[in-house]
């Protein structure tokens, strides 16, 4: 292909700067082989737009012969030649159905036609990020007084992240079609999947039924009093979706996740020592407080050491850093999805992040501009974020101690921003400090009560757009800070509302 003519000739010694980066040669050749043969463009189709060409002329090319390949015809130097009969446009003294004709003359195989498609992205991919480097320097050198050099980075990487994100670098409408598929192939990929799930599984049966899973770009509410353990179940959720993960290999090198999936931690309350701490005493089966004392037998020591070998492979990213804003949270979520991956990502918790503090701004419009942000996000990066939330105090003043929608403190944007508002009751933690004196008739009542709730734990489904709300009972271990599921036979049964 090196003896067709080059576009637009220019002597390297003309050049005022440096060309940006392209492959003429790889460009003629892969259109050749589609000419001569389309079945070339199904290998490339599902990566190579358009736009990915240097040349315009090509970009036409390949756009033309996409649409007729699309609508189940033929795409030839004859079939084509009829969109391009543009007697202007002079190629090396050639006319465009000359150059087609050309084209496929010199075309000799399909066999190379991803190894060229794939040149060309790769080099168009290398072009935008000059124009984001330009962009950079240009708005470093200009930047107005009221924009600080932190929101130029967080632009910086937000432009990155779009630009890694195959198809998200346009955006706009989609045809309704291309929606349905996409719904019949999750549902799909449920039907295959162990558990019969569409979204990532939580590990935990009953949940997991109940929810279908961790759903992609949902924004899924956690709530409770302390001492409840809304951040103990965030982080078995955590350990469970990160242990499970599978992945396959893309043609392109990239990891598809089949099962599981990456997580990011964002624990804005507790040290990654701490949360480290608390998911190897689960896992080890020993209270966190006997590690931190380091109060252990040997065979302790070896289960900790065993687990802390485990966990360590795990796809599991904390970061403890306090006091973010929902930009630099947005923007350190986007760099992990860019450069490790993120399937699943947990905020600890919503009230200590941060908004644009503009001002005049009160506490109830900074949560309205946090819960915003993190719905935005997980459609953003198409996965699904669970972020933890305190109630106010007013559950304390009732009788019956379980959560309701309006005990969310500054509810009104939590309530509406959410996909799904889970609340985590535990009755044994009221009832034990309720303790009457030993050997009346009330401590015997006392204990009976305490009986049936040792050990129980209730997840409160108070709203949720893709099902059923309710209740899932759990077992709760707590000395190891452990959620699990009731045996068969120990479950109530199900309160649907």
């Amino acid at each position: 292909m090196s003896a067709l003519p080059a576009l637009k000739p220019v002597a390297s010694n003309d050049l005022p700067f440096r060309q940006a980066p392209h492959n003429i040669e790889a460009e003629q050749a892969l259109l050749g082989a589609i000419l001569v043969n389309n079945e070339a463009f199904y290998r490339v189709s599902d990566f190579l737009e358009a736009k990915h060409y240097f040349d315009p002329l090509h970009q036409k090319i390949h756009e033309i012969a996409a649409q007729l390949i699309r609508a189940g015809k033929i795409a030839t130097p004859v079939t084509l030649k009829t969109f391009l009969n543009d007697p202007t446009i002079d190629v090396g003294g050639m006319t465009v159905a000359q150059y087609l004709a050309r084209l496929a003359a010199e075309a000799t195989t399909i066999i190379n036609a991803e190894d060229y498609g794939r040149t060309i992205y790769d080099l168009a991919i290398r072009r935008n990020l000059i124009v984001i480097g330009e962009g950079m320097v240009n708005v470093a050198y200009d930047a107005p007084v009221d924009m600080p050099p932190r929101a130029q980075i967080e632009d910086a990487e937000k432009s990155l992240f779009e630009l890694a994100e195959t198809g998200r670098y346009d955006g706009g409408f989609r045809r309704f079609t291309d929606a349905m598929a996409r719904a019949l192939d999750m549902a799909a990929a449920a039907y295959q999947r162990d558990g019969k799930l569409s979204g990532i599984s939580t590990g935990l049966r009953d949940l997991d039924q109940r929810l279908g899973g961790l759903q992609h770009s949902d924004l899924i509410i956690l709530a409770g009093r302390p001492g409840m353990g809304k951040t103990s179940l965030a982080t078995n959720i955590a350990f469970n979706v990160a242990k499970a993960y599978r992945f396959e290999v893309e043609p392109d090198g990239s990891h598809k996740t089949t099962n599981g999936g990456i997580v990011g931690f964002f624990s804005l309350e507790m040290s990654a020592d701490q949360l480290a701490t608390r998911i190897v005493a689960e896992q080890a089966e020993i209270p966190s407080y006997k590690i931190r004392r380091g109060d252990l037998r040997e065979d302790e020591f070896y289960k900790l050491t065993q687990a802390a070998q485990e966990i360590q492979a795990l796809p599991l990213y904390i970061d403890d850093t306090g006091g973010l804003s929902i930009v630099q949270l947005a923007a350190r979520a986007r760099r992990l999805k860019r450069q490790r991956g993120l399937d699943f990502m947990v905020v600890d918790y919503l009230q200590l992040l941060s908004g644009g503090a503009r001002k005049g701004e009160n506490r109830v419009q900074e949560l309205t501009e946090i819960t915003t942000g993190l719905k935005a996000l997980a459609k953003e990066l198409n996965v699904p974020i669970m972020a933890l939330s305190q109630l106010s105090r007013q559950v304390e003043n009732r009788d019956d101690k379980r959560p309701q929608l309006s005990d969310l403190r500054e509810s009104g944007s939590i309530e509406q921003d959410a996909d799904a508002v889970m609340f985590v009751f535990r009755e044994e933690y009221y009832l034990k400090n309720k303790e009457p004196k030993p050997g009346t008739e009330e401590h015997l009542k006392w204990q009976t009560d305490m009986a049936q709730v040792h050990g129980r734990a209730e997840v409160i489904i108070g709203k949720q757009r893709h099902g059923p709300t309710g209740t899932v009972m759990l077992q709760f271990e707590d000395s190891v800070t452990r959620f699990s599921d009731l045996a068969e036979g120990d479950a109530l049964p199900e309160r649907f509302e």
